[in-house]
Formats: structure tokens, C-alpha cells, sequence
């Protein structure tokens, strides 16, 4: 009876539903629009960015307002070798060049702003990306400038796809739910390892932790180092899904959207921040078909998560399953 506790246990309540979620996934082709199916995978990769975001935010206490730029660099990396490379463009490539050049800017930037906590922290990584942003814009003949460049579908082993919706919907899905995956997992171990809580200790008093032994620095640079990585892949995953990518993704605003979906999904929560990512694609998406003011809506509901779900829509789903256990509990007596 041991092993069937909530927390803590390989084979409890949360370990069936990542298996009941995980084959939800691979059968989801088979039920969705291949429109929705397109959103999915809009949302799967933007979960990627959200679990990195969130090993800063919530177990790091850092709040960055510049992951557009590690998103921009995976996105980015994908379009150059594009351009540039097409002897290299092939998925196999184009996955470790993202998590090389994510490596690289995260790194550098990272170790910038990592000696800085609170605001300064949070505008030093605003105004990094800020300055990726210009890069990309003022460089119109090497990036596209506020055109952008063109995402075109990749080979794969040596595989050709003709027709994009052929690949999404293929393959690439599968893939994608892979990596995805793989991710996830990794992220787990990561939160849950010794680095993990160690993470956690710097978060809660930086100074008691110095006091023990934890180099506070080096700590948090490796977190942003990981944190630009998942943001990277998932930029590269988002750019085939979209065919087209501009400097936007590098903009304050986009960042400002990261922040915001890993908010609505509940940041306190592991899962949260995929909940989040999915939730905001299709409300987004939705949104702005329904009306040119979505932004509005947007808004609305992020006034409407502050009032009535403060841990997000996670923290919400676990207060009422622990609400029904207590009342089960309850019942029992």
C-alpha cells in the first residue's frame, strides 16, 4: 500500500496520469482536425519553453522577461541553415545546431545576468533580448529584417516531404511527442535532483545557502543555461510548425506572453506550465479569430485568473481533487 501514495511513489495517482496523457497524445491524430492538431503541436513546443521558464521562475526565484532571444536563437538556427546551409537541413541537424547556438547565447547572457537578482534581473534579460530584437531587424540582409525568413520542411534521414500538412500531421507529430517527452522527463530528474533542491535553497535565502557549501552563482547559471536550452528547442520545434519566423519572437512581448501562460497554467504546479502553454495556443488562436480586439480578451482572462485562480488553472485542479479526497475522507469516518 505503500507504493500507491500521491506523492513520492513510482506507481501512484500521477505516474497513471502521464501514462493516460501520454497515450491520449498518440492517439490524437486519429480524433482531432488536422487545424487543431496544428494548435496542439503550437502548444506542445510552447510547453518546452514553458518547463525551462519555469525552472528559473519557480525554483530558481528568478523572473526573466528576455526568453524571447533563446527562442528567437532555436528559431533562428533553424531559418539560417535554411538559408544558408541546405546541404545541413535535415532534422537530425537542425535539432543539435538549436541546442548548440540556444547553449551558446544562454550561456553568455546568462552569465551577465545571473550576478543580479529581483528587477535587475528581470531588466537585464528584458533589454538582452531587446537587443536581439534589433539585431534582427536592422540586419535585413543576413536575417530578413522585419520580413523574416522562410521555414521550409526538412528531410529527415533522408526522407522528403512534399506538403507540410503531410508532415505535421505525420511524422513530425510523433516526434514532436517524443521530444516532448524526453523533455519532461528530463526537467523531472532535474527539479527533483540533488542540483534541484539545491536551486530551491537559493531561492528561499541565498545567504544560508553560500553559508553551506552551494555556489549560489554558478547554480543559477547553470539553470539559465538549461532554462535557454528547452526555450531554444522549443523555438526550433514552433518554426516548422509555422513555416515563417520574424523578430517578433525576440520582442519583450513575446517574452511577456511566456510569462503570461506559464501564469494561467500555475507556476507553482511541475505541470503547470504545459496546461498553461496549451490553454494560451488555443485561447490566442481562438481569440484572435473571433475578433480583431483579442488582446482584450487576453486581458480579461488574466484579471479573471488573478481574482479567482491565483495558482493557476493546475493549483486549481489539485485544490479540488485534494478537496474531494478530504471530503471522501471525510465521508469515511
Amino acid at each position: 500500500m505503500g507504493q500507491l501514495r500521491w506523492r513520492g511513489s513510482i506507481l501512484g495517482p500521477r505516474f497513471f496520469v502521464y501514462l493516460s496523457t501520454l497515450v491520449l497524445l498518440l492517439i490524437l491524430p486519429l480524433l482531432l482536425s488536422p487545424f487543431n492538431l496544428i494548435l496542439l503541436e503550437y502548444g506542445l513546443a510552447l510547453a518546452l519553453v514553458g518547463l525551462g521558464f519555469n525552472l528559473l521562475l519557480r525554483y530558481t526565484g528568478l523572473l526573466s522577461f528576455g526568453h524571447g532571444a533563446y527562442f528567437a536563437t532555436g528559431a533562428y538556427t533553424v531559418a539560417m541553415v535554411g538559408r544558408y546551409i541546405p546541404e545541413l537541413y535535415s532534422l537530425e541537424m537542425l535539432l543539435p545546431l538549436s541546442v548548440l547556438f540556444s547553449f551558446i547565447v544562454s550561456f553568455v547572457f546568462g552569465f551577465i545576468c545571473v550576478r543580479h537578482t529581483r528587477i535587475f534581473f528581470a531588466i537585464l534579460t528584458l533589454s538582452l533580448s531587446m537587443l536581439v530584437f534589433a539585431l534582427l531587424f536592422k540586419l535585413y540582409h543576413i536575417t530578413g529584417g522585419s520580413d523574416g525568413l522562410y521555414i521550409p520542411i526538412p528531410s529527415v534521414f533522408g526522407m522528403v516531404f512534399n506538403r507540410r500538412p503531410d508532415f505535421l500531421s505525420g511524422f513530425f507529430y510523433y516526434f514532436l511527442v517524443f521530444v516532448f517527452v524526453v523533455g519532461f522527463l528530463f526537467m523531472k530528474a532535474v527539479v527533483n535532483s540533488p542540483f534541484g533542491k539545491a536551486l530551491q535553497a537559493i531561492r528561499d535565502n541565498e545567504i544560508r545557502a553560500e553559508l553551506v557549501g552551494i555556489r549560489v552563482k554558478r547554480y543559477r547559471l547553470y539553470a539559465f543555461v538549461i532554462s535557454g536550452i528547452f526555450t531554444g528547442v522549443g523555438g526550433a520545434l514552433w518554426s516548422f510548425v509555422n513555416g515563417h519566423v520574424t523578430p517578433e519572437v525576440a520582442h519583450w512581448f513575446f517574452s511577456g506572453e511566456i510569462v503570461y501562460m506559464v501564469l494561467l497554467g500555475g507556476f507553482a504546479n511541475f505541470e503547470g506550465p504545459i496546461i498553461g502553454a496549451i490553454v494560451f495556443t488555443f485561447l490566442k488562436l481562438y481569440a484572435m479569430s473571433f475578433t480583431e480586439y483579442w488582446m482584450f480578451i487576453i486581458g480579461i482572462t488574466l484579471i479573471i485568473l488573478v481574482l479567482l485562480l491565483p495558482t493557476g488553472i493546475a493549483g486549481g485542479i489539485y485544490r479540488l481533487i485534494t478537496e474531494i479526497r478530504k471530503g471522501k475522507t471525510l465521508s469515511g469516518i
